[in-house]
């Protein structure tokens, strides 16, 4: 196995760690009083999914995969910022 190899594979872990966490966190942090935000959820559990695909791609993509990656964090913010929003404005959803 190659030194890059190894390094995107210990990545991976930590991103799924870190994903893992942050899902932890969310689940946690929920009272009674705030609603499920099923679908906000899945989203991010996709938006983890792809960012470790990206981190996984090999890095011959002209900085475009450097973007996406940049791009699908600042959507896993927005995402959180939202959940977060609803939480405290008594907003829910259909999941």
């Amino acid at each position: 196995m190659t030194d890059t190899t190894e390094t995107s594979r210990r990545d991976f872990i930590r991103l799924a760690a870190a994903g893992a966490a942050a899902a932890s966190a969310v689940t946690l942090s929920a009272t009674t009083a705030e609603a499920y935000q099923g679908n906000m959820e899945r989203a991010l559990s996709s938006l983890y999914d792809a960012l470790a695909s990206l981190r996984e791609a090999s890095s011959n993509k002209g900085g475009h995969r450097v973007n996406a990656m940049n791009l699908i964090q600042q959507a896993i913010s927005e995402v959180n910022q939202g959940i977060e929003f609803a939480d405290e404005h008594g907003g829910g959803g259909a999941e």
